[in-house]
């Protein structure tokens, strides 16, 4: 089935494919169906992103923000050991994640 999409190029989708967003949405237009497979998601994957978020501000006491800021004032060696290390890096890449998915989510609405 090909579908074309506003402002986007001709997607086509195989027949199996077209099939299944008809019945996992109800929604008989792919098109509509397709969106509304990438808003579930998106909402999904924030969700996700939000309850790992959540584990690491309990585990440090504070928001990511926060946590940068001591972070960068360089000034606490624990900080600086594999697992904060570790968790920073991870923290920093799901704080950016969120914004991103963010931004696209509130883009298919």
């Amino acid at each position: 089935m090909t579908v074309t999409v506003e402002n986007m190029s001709t997607l086509v989708l195989p027949k199996g494919t077209a099939q299944a967003l008809r019945d996992l949405t109800g929604e008989p237009r792919p098109d509509v169906a397709l969106l509304l497979v990438l808003r579930d998601a998106l909402a999904y994957r924030l969700d996700q992103i939000e309850e790992n978020l959540q584990s690491l501000e309990a585990k440090y006491g504070m928001p990511f923000d926060e946590y940068r800021l001591r972070w960068e004032s360089e000034d606490r060696a624990e900080d600086y050991q594999w697992e904060a290390e570790r968790d920073y890096l991870e923290w920093e890449a799901l704080v950016t994640q969120k914004r991103r998915l963010e931004d696209v989510y509130s883009w298919l609405n």
